[in-house]
């Protein structure tokens, strides 16, 4: 089986969700296949800050022909009392466009080599209405590896 290496770096002059006038961002990575939410991770929370470096990996098992897949990169505030708030999101795969998909591009063409590169946050609403994801892929019916 193969194996998808996501590396969080750090973020830049995030949008201020909190009271103080900052935040305390995580960062969520999820594989969507066939447009359902399929395998997910989360980053540390890193407390009053808009400028968070995580420099954390995430090894994803995908084989190769399950590689037509999408990476939903969300970037989120954690809060103790009410509701996390979303900050922004992207995503990267085979039905994104532009330099989403450049980068999934190269990916691609250089397996084993690292290819990092900044990305825009956008808005929940813009992603999820062209990605259009499904509920989770139940265990029983996830493709056979």
């Amino acid at each position: 089986a193969g194996k998808l290496t996501v590396v969080i770096l750090e973020a830049k002059n995030l949008k201020s969700m909190d009271v103080g006038g900052s935040s305390d961002p995580y960062v969520k990575v999820q594989l969507a296949l066939d447009k359902r939410k399929w395998k997910k991770r989360k980053t540390s929370i890193k407390k009053k800050t808009l400028n968070p470096y995580y420099n954390e990996s995430f090894v994803f098992d995908v084989s190769f022909e399950q590689i037509q897949v999408n990476l939903v990169i969300s970037v989120w505030d954690h809060d103790a009392v009410t509701r996390n708030d979303a900050i922004g999101k992207i995503f990267l795969g085979c039905d994104a466009g532009g330099n989403q998909l450049r980068h999934w591009a190269d990916m691609l063409s250089n397996p084993r080599r690292p290819v990092a590169q900044w990305h825009s946050l956008l808005s929940s609403e813009q992603i999820n209405s062209t990605l259009t994801l499904k509920k989770r892929i139940p265990l029983a019916s996830r493709l056979p590896l």
